[in-house]
C-alpha cells in the first residue's frame, strides 16, 4: 500500500507501533490523514482513534481491519473515524476513500477575529455568538451574507428536512452540513460524508449501499455501505449530480421506503438517515438537461441553502486568510504577524476561482516563501500578485473591440492579446487563427477561465492550448 501510494503522488510515513506512530505526529505536525489498522500491538483502534483526535481533532483517519463487525464500524464512525475499511485492501477503492478524505478536511468555514485584529480561537465559540457550535476545526465569517447562512441552519437544523447546499468547490459546503448536523437530535450519531464525484460507477453501489459476499468478483467480505454507518445520523452526498442513473434509482428508493438492500444482497436493511446533498449546479436545470432525475430532485428539495463564492463576500476574505495563516504559523514553526497592505488589497481584489481552497494553499506557500514579520506580494503565485494586470474585461462580450485581453487562470498564465493588426482578407492561414481563437475565448469563458476543462471543451491538450495562445500572441506582437 505504502508503494501503490507513494506511485500516486502521496508522502507517506509508516509506523508498526502505536507509540511511533503518535511520535511521527508530534513530530511533524503536517500530516494531512492517518490510516490506521485496528490491530496494533497492546492497544485497538479504538483507543488510538482517540490518542489521535484528543491530540488532532480536524485530522481525518480511516481505520482498516481484517475483522468485519458492523458494531465496530458504527463506533469508530460516532468517535470520529472518516471511513471504516475490511482486509484484504483493494488499492482504487483505498485510494477512492483518501481522496474524498483529503477533499472534505481541505475545506474550512470561518473564524471571527478578535479585538485585536489576530484570530483567537477561544473568541470563537457559540456563547459569545450566533457562530458554529464550538468546534474548533471550522471558522465562522463575519460577512452579511454568512449571517444569513447561520440564520438558516439555525432554522432547518433541528427539523429532519433534507437539505440541498448549493456553491462552487471549496466554497465550505461540507461544513455547513456538519453544522446543520450537529444542531439537529442527530448529534449524537454519525455524520458520514461521501464525494460522489470520486465515486467510480463500478463502486458507486458497493460504497453507498455495502455489499454481501461474492456480490461481485473480488467482494471477498461483507461490507456496510455509507448509508448503513450513517443509520440514526446524517449522511452528506457531495456532487450528488455525478452518480449514474441506476444509482438515482436506488437513492430513490431508500427515500421513499427509508430502506435499503446491499448490493448482490435479499434482505432490506431498515433506515433512520437524514439526507443533506450538495452541487455546484442546479439540480433542477440538470434534470430538465436528463443529467438528473427530477422526482429525485423533488424528494430532496425540501430545503435549499446557497453558498456565495468567495469573491461575493468580501468581507470575509482575509478573516478566512488570517485563519490559513494562523494554521500555517503553527506547522511551520513560525511568527507571521499578518499581510502587507499590499498583499490585503491583494486578496481582497482576486475573483479566487478555487474559494477556501485556492486561499488555503496561497497562504500556506506565502507563508513558506516569508521571512518577515508580514506577507508580501513577492510571496504570492504570479498569477495572484499580477492578476490587476492579467485582468479579463468580462463585461466586453465582443472581444474584438478591446485592444489587450488577458486571461486570469488558476493553473498558470499567459497574456493572450487580442487581433489589434489589419486583419488580411485574403489569407486563409490569419482567418484560421482567428476563428480559433474566438473559439479559445468563448470555451475559456464557459469554464471560468479553467484551462484544462477548456482544453477538454476544445477537444484538444492543454499543451495544444498554450502553443495556440503562444502563437497568437507572437503573430500579434510583429
Amino acid at each position: 500500500m505504502n508503494k501503490f501510494l507513494t506511485k500516486h503522488g502521496y508522502e507517506t510515513h509508516e509506523s508498526y507501533t502505536a507509540k511511533k506512530a503518535l511520535e511521527l505526529l508530534d513530530e511533524n505536525t503536517d500530516f494531512d490523514l492517518v490510516l490506521c489498522d485496528y490491530r496494533l500491538e497492546g492497544v485497538d483502534g479504538k483507543t488510538m482513534l482517540l490518542k489521535i483526535k484528543e491530540k488532532y481533532p480536524a485530522l481525518p483517519v480511516i481505520i482498516i481491519t481484517g475483522y468485519n463487525d458492523l458494531k465496530t464500524a458504527v463506533d469508530v464512525m460516532k468517535m470520529g473515524a472518516y471511513d471504516y475499511v475490511t482486509k484484504p485492501l483493494f488499492p482504487e477503492e483505498i485510494l477512492n476513500t483518501i481522496q474524498s478524505a483529503l477533499k472534505s478536511s481541505s475545506v474550512a468555514a470561518v473564524p471571527a477575529p478578535s479585538n485585536n485584529g489576530n484570530i483567537s480561537i477561544e473568541d470563537h465559540h457559540p456563547d459569545k455568538k450566533k457562530g458554529f457550535t464550538g468546534n474548533t476545526d471550522y471558522i465562522f465569517g463575519t460577512s452579511a451574507v454568512f449571517q444569513q447562512i447561520m440564520d438558516q441552519i439555525i432554522l432547518v437544523g433541528p427539523t429532519d428536512y433534507s437539505v440541498i447546499i448549493y456553491g462552487e468547490s471549496g466554497s465550505g459546503k461540507e461544513a455547513i452540513a456538519q453544522e446543520i448536523h450537529k444542531r439537529s437530535k442527530r448529534a449524537a450519531y454519525p455524520f458520514v460524508a461521501i464525494d460522489c464525484g470520486a465515486l467510480s460507477k463500478e463502486l458507486a453501489g458497493s460504497e453507498l449501499f455495502g455489499h454481501e459476499k461474492g456480490a461481485f468478483t473480488g467482494a471477498i467480505n461483507q461490507k456496510a455501505g455509507s448509508f448503513e454507518l450513517a443509520n440514526g445520523g446524517t449522511i452528506f452526498l457531495d456532487e450528488i449530480a455525478n452518480l449514474s442513473y441506476e444509482i438515482q434509482v436506488s437513492l430513490l428508493r431508500v427515500i421513499q421506503e427509508r430502506k435499503m438492500r446491499r448490493v448482490g444482497g435479499t434482505k432490506d436493511i431498515s433506515l433512520d438517515v437524514r439526507i443533506i446533498i450538495a452541487s455546484n449546479e442546479r439540480l433542477w436545470d440538470a434534470a430538465q438537461k436528463g443529467k438528473f432525475r427530477e422526482d429525485l430532485f423533488h424528494r430532496f428539495n425540501e430545503f435549499t441553502i446557497d453558498v456565495p463564492p468567495l469573491r461575493q463576500r468580501k468581507e470575509d476574505i482575509m478573516v478566512f486568510a488570517r485563519h490559513f495563516l494562523q494554521k500555517a504559523n503553527e506547522s511551520l514553526g513560525k511568527r507571521i504577524r499578518g499581510f502587507s497592505p499590499e498583499v490585503e488589497d491583494i486578496f481582497r481584489n482576486y475573483v479566487w476561482h478555487g474559494n477556501l481552497r485556492e486561499l488555503k494553499n496561497v497562504v500556506k506557500r506565502a507563508a513558506l516563501l516569508s521571512d518577515g514579520d508580514f506577507v508580501e506580494d513577492r510571496s504570492l503565485p504570479f498569477e495572484i500578485s499580477n492578476y490587476r494586470k492579467l485582468l479579463f474585461d468580462h463585461n466586453n462580450d465582443s472581444v474584438a473591440e478591446s485592444p489587450m485581453v488577458a486571461m486570469p487562470i488558476r493553473d498558470t498564465v499567459a497574456t493572450a492579446p487580442v487581433r489589434n493588426k489589419p486583419f488580411n482578407e485574403n489569407s486563409l492561414k490569419e482567418a484560421s487563427i482567428d476563428l480559433e481563437y474566438e473559439m479559445i475565448l468563448k470555451a475559456l469563458k464557459e469554464t471560468n477561465f479553467n484551462k484544462s476543462k477548456a482544453a477538454r471543451l476544445l477537444n484538444i491538450d492543454r499543451k495544444t492550448l498554450y502553443n495556440k495562445i503562444k502563437l497568437y500572441q507572437e503573430l500579434n506582437n510583429r
